[in-house]
Formats: structure tokens, C-alpha cells, sequence
């Protein structure tokens, strides 16, 4: 998040020595527990940190280079653990290493600023050295992940989805393990429908009933087999299909590795955010829906690709990536992260950086003649609260459904 000025408490000073010392070293130790229940856990963290610290820094360098005030750059929330002064910039952590921010002077009309600071306002820039600097930050999340995605592609490859969807675990004793099904094993079809999204299964499965003979056509290896599956109804009375038809399988979108050359990992890299990008947005929306968001509460939706979640669930399942994917695994994750990360960012919402870039787009729309026209950003508080509310209420959902069904 990039702040705009804001008047400190009088005791809310700069704080080093013992007390900073003390105070970095608990911040350290308290990511490093993390370690303690999972190797890949720490990784995540450390990762996710190296990443809020470049998009602030995107934020920093483009405000300094286009003759803007950073007053502060802070790593974390709440009061000061440690800081120091260079210049007019203020550096230093927080105690509560959630996020970050860097303060820059006349964010909007409603920033007091000293005379004297007023041409160095962000508010006073063009709109292109505006909207530079408020997208500096997602824009650095794109290039974090075009650098992770180059690095996974030379050393692993690429994966590539195919038709079908591969088999990750079968139900002891389901309708699944009576018809020979394995895990790894990819089903591209039921009877003769291809599958190509992660809810074809699911559907086809609802649509039939307790007794119904599907016919799967599964590739194994490099081997094509048909495995007729009779369905049963789900006695898991904890489930919320109980009662309902079901093969006994986890599966997940199907794969496979594609081997690039150095400068076909680098073109790749580049070229598959734009992709990435789009599909992480529309699944933002269908995460939004509220209508998702309730069945996900009230326990009746298990779709994955619908459900809220935080950097809770999201390090969980890190956990189980790097165990199965190792190192390679948590670069691909991280790296789709951040395009989520930098996609979300950039909605037009307050506080959004997107609502800021939105903000300054119809500033600039308003503009006649030359004449500089300044949005009343106070009218849009009441929006920019709500839209807080709603994000809090997001948050607290995907937090709950990752401590009560965390996913994996």
C-alpha cells in the first residue's frame, strides 16, 4: 500500500539501540518458528516478505525519480521497532510484519503538506509520473514473477495443461479403488466427454445417480485404458455431498513437463503472465461473488477455484508443494502469487493502489485546456470504508475456512 502523509503522535519517534536490537531480533524469531513446523513454511514467509519489500520499493524509486517526497518506508505496522534517517526519508519495521507502506506527501487534496512541499506533492505530478509511481508496486510483482517463472522453466521445465484431469488420491474402498483407479493416473474423458476443467468431474458424477456405469477413459503411462466405474452414494456423513453419488477420487487439472531452451524459458516467462493475469482475475471475481462465499461458510461448496482464502491457507499448502515439488514447486507458487498479488492490487477500488490509479485516470479525463482538475476524495470515503468492510469480511471468511477446512 502506498500511504499518503499523515501526522504522527508526538512520542512516535525514532527508535534504535538496545530497544530497536530487541525489537528486530523478536520480529526474527517469531518468523522463524515457522521453521520449527515446516522448512517450506519459512521459506513462504521469508518469500512473501522479499516480495512486500519490492513492491514498496517499486513505490519508493519511481516517487524519487519523478521528483515526489517520501517522508517514510517502513517495513510492517504499528509502532516503531527500529528506524533511522537519511535525508528527509524516515527507514525503519514495525512491529506487526503484515505488510508495508511508504508515505508520500499530498496523496490527495485532502493531505495538509508544507508550502514549500507542494511541488513535490504527488498530487502535483503529470498523470503519467502518477500513474507510474501508485503501479510501481504491481509492476514489480510482475517482474518478480517473470523472473521466478524463467528460473523454473530452466531448471524444470514448464508445465502445460492437457485434457483431462489427474488422479491425486483414491478413496480406500470407494467405487474409485474397486475399478482400478490409481493415483497419477490422468482420466481424460467420461464417457466420451472430454474433461477439461477441474469441475467436469463433479458435475458429470451430480448429474447421475447411485448405480449409473460410467465409462472412463484413463491414460496411464503410455497406456489408454477404459474403466467402467459404478457409482455409490457417499456415506461420509461429515461430507457435504453425504448421501449423494460419488467416485472417490481427488484430482486436480492435468499436466505435462515441456523442456525449454534459455531464451524459450525467457520469451515463455514474459508471455505467459498475460494469460495468468486474465485467469487470475476472473477467478477474483468468482472469489468476490458473495453467493460463493456464504456456500463456502455454510459448508455446502467445496469448489477450490470459488473459495476464499489468506496467506494462511496459501502457506499450508506450500507445505504440501514443497514436500512433493521441493524448491521448484514454491518458486512456480510464489510466482503465481504475485501476479495475483499485483492483478488484485490494481482493482479500482480505495485504498487500492488500482483506486488511486483510477482516481488520477479521471483527473485527468476532467482536465480542459491545460487546467488541472483535483477529485474531492473526500466524497469517496464513505466508498473507500466500505470497501475496507468488505475486504475485512473477506479476510476474516478465508481466514476461518482455513483454520476449521484448511485445504490439503
Amino acid at each position: 500500500m502506498a500511504g499518503g502523509s499523515v501526522v504522527e503522535k508526538q512520542d512516535d519517534e525514532l527508535v534504535g539501540g538496545l530497544r530497536g536490537a530487541v525489537g528486530i531480533l523478536g520480529v526474527v524469531a517469531l518468523i522463524g518458528v515457522l521453521g520449527l513446523f515446516s522448512i517450506w513454511w519459512l521459506v513462504f514467509a521469508v518469500g512473501v516478505l522479499i516480495a512486500i519489500f519490492l513492491h514498496e520499493l517499486g513505490h519508493f524509486m519511481t516517487a524519487r525519480w519523478t521528483g515526489m517526497k517520501a517522508t517514510q518506508f517502513f517495513i510492517g505496522f504499528g509502532p516503531r521497532l527500529w528506524s533511522f534517517r537519511r535525508g528527509e526519508t524516515e527507514y525503519g519495521v514495525r512491529a506487526l510484519p503484515l505488510g508495508a507502506f511508504v508515505r508520500i506527501v499530498g496523496m490527495n487534496s485532502m493531505d495538509e503538506v508544507e508550502p514549500a512541499d507542494e511541488d513535490r506533492t504527488y498530487r502535483s505530478k503529470s498523470y503519467p509520473r502518477r500513474l507510474l509511481v501508485i503501479s510501481a508496486g504491481s509492476i514489480m510483482h510482475m517482474i518478480l514473477a517473470i523472473v521466478l517463472l524463467f528460473t523454473v522453466y530452466v531448471a524444470d521445465g514448464e508445465l502445460t495443461g492437457v485434457d483431462g484431469l489427474n488422479v491425486v488420491e483414491v478413496v480406500d474402498a470407494s467405487p474409485a479403488a474397486g475399478a482400478g483407479l490409481a493415483a497419477d493416473d490422468r482420466i481424460v474423458s467420461i464417457n466420451g466427454s472430454v474433461l477439461q476443467m477441474p469441475g467436469d468431474l463433479s458435475e458429470i458424477v451430480q448429474a447421475s445417480a447411485p448405480g449409473d456405469v460410467l465409462e472412463l477413459t484413463v491414460q496411464r503411462g503410455d497406456a489408454t485404458l477404459d474403466v467402467p466405474v459404478v457409482l455409490a452414494n457417499n456415506t461420509d456423513q461429515a461430507s457435504p455431498l453425504f448421501g449423494k453419488p460419488y467416485v472417490g477420487v481427488s484430482s486436480r487439472e492435468a499436466f505435462v513437463t515441456v523442456e525449454h531452451s534459455v531464451p524459450a524459458a525467457a520469451l515463455n516467462a514474459v508471455t505467459d503472465v498475460g494469460p495468468v493475469s486474465w485467469d487470475t482475475l476472473q477467478k477474483t471475481v468468482q472469489v468476490l461473488n458473495p453467493v460463493n462465499i456464504f456456500t463456502h461458510l455454510a459448508g455446502t461448496n467445496d469448489d477450490l477455484a470459488t473459495r476464499p482464502t489468506t496467506l494462511v491457507g496459501v502457506t499450508g499448502i506450500s507445505d504440501d508443494v514443497g514436500e512433493q515439488q521441493g524448491l521448484i514447486g514454491i518458486l512456480f507458487l510464489f510466482a503465481v502469487l504475485n501476479v495475483f498479488i499485483g492483478v488484485f492490487n490494481m482493482l479500482p477500488l480505495l485504498p487500492l493502489d488500482g483506486g488511486h490509479a483510477a482516481i488520477a485516470t479521471y483527473e485527468r479525463l476532467r482536465e480542459r485546456n491545460g487546467v488541472r482538475y483535483h477529485a474531492d476524495v473526500a466524497k469517496l470515503m464513505p466508498f473507500a470504508m466500505a470497501v475496507i468492510t468488505a475486504l475485512m469480511f473477506l479476510f476474516a471468511a478465508g481466514l476461518y475456512l482455513d483454520i476449521v477446512r484448511p485445504i490439503g
